[in-house]
């Protein structure tokens, strides 16, 4: 077995596939493809698997991404389609009523190099406006207090990695100290609160696998994970930020339909009621470098 090699766990039933990224003797550092996990195991409780071969629950988590894609993108086209009608009936000449789009824009703060690559193409892909950051979750709160300032985001989005922490003793779901990184996704929020208290100015996504609900919620996330202290995909966080990128200010998020558009469904991700960050506006942009201005005379 070698770093990069693909793998499932015997103990797990296989369930998950994960990728090999460190080896410590008799122990593998081991990161799930989809899933926004991370977690040590025995060498001799990994079975290497081959590439298309994957885990069933990875099989179904490729499938429900791609329907989780074509709807986002259907519920864009609706968009397109809503504010060009809303234009035609405000402006008589249907030559006028062409419109340039403001989606919200995301500030990405990721724990891990690997799926923050996926989420800023993901962002691409369904053209939202991003900027991502590999952070540290325990350095998240600082380096947020330094850019919010500078990026102005409509949105920001705080994950990485996140699990209740194994312990020999009962532990309690409620409490911080049974999480490995819900306390700096916490941490995380306050700040951006503190810059931002509107909850409709400054909409915040945050958590990853099996964080606590409760407390983010409470911290001033908008939108986070894992009411049912489950795992989530690894682009969970991007689906939200970007419902929320393309909902019209008028417009509430829609809660029903931000659930069939993620992986996870409403025990992976949930919120409470958030005003969208999209915008039109009149006339329809040119491109300035087109633009011919003759000064006035003086």
């Amino acid at each position: 077995m070698i770093l990069g090699d693909l793998v499932v766990r015997k103990s797990y039933g296989g369930d998950v596939t994960f990728r090999v990224e460190d080896i410590q003797r008799d122990k593998a550092i081991i990161k799930g493809t989809e899933f926004r996990l991370l977690a040590d195991s025995p060498v001799n409780d990994l079975v290497k698997v081959p590439a298309d071969q994957i885990s069933s629950k990875t099989r179904q988590a490729h499938i429900k991404a791609d329907e989780s894609l074509n709807l986002l993108q259907q519920a864009r086209q609706k968009q397109a389609a809503r504010s060009q009608a809303a234009l035609i009936g405000e402006w008589s000449d249907p030559v006028e009523s062409t419109y340039f789009e403001m989606p919200g824009k995301v500030l990405h703060l990721d724990g891990d190099p690997g799926y923050l690559k996926k989420c800023l193409s993901l962002y691409e892909q369904l053209r939202v406006p991003a900027e991502g950051h590999h952070v540290h979750e325990s350095a998240m709160a600082d380096t947020l207090y330094r850019l919010l300032p500078r990026i102005r985001p409509d949105i920001v989005v705080i994950t990485g990695h996140d699990g209740v922490l194994k312990q020999p003793q009962s532990y309690d779901l409620y409490s911080l100290k049974s999480y490995k990184n819900s306390q700096n996704f916490v941490a995380a929020i306050q700040v951006a609160r503190q810059y931002e208290r509107h909850l409709d100015s400054l909409t915040i996504v945050a958590g990853a696998c099996q964080s606590h609900f409760e407390a983010l919620l409470r911290a001033g996330a908008n939108f986070a994970s894992s009411p049912g202290r489950i795992l989530i995909h690894a682009l969970d966080p991007v689906y939200v930020a970007a419902k929320a990128a393309f909902t019209s200010i008028r417009d509430t998020v829609n809660m029903g339909d931000l659930f069939h558009q993620t992986i996870s469904g409403s025990r992976g991700v949930g919120g409470i009621e958030t005003r969208g960050s999209y915008r039109i506006g009149l006339p329809k942009l040119e491109n300035l470098s087109t633009l011919k201005v003759t000064p006035s005379a003086i």
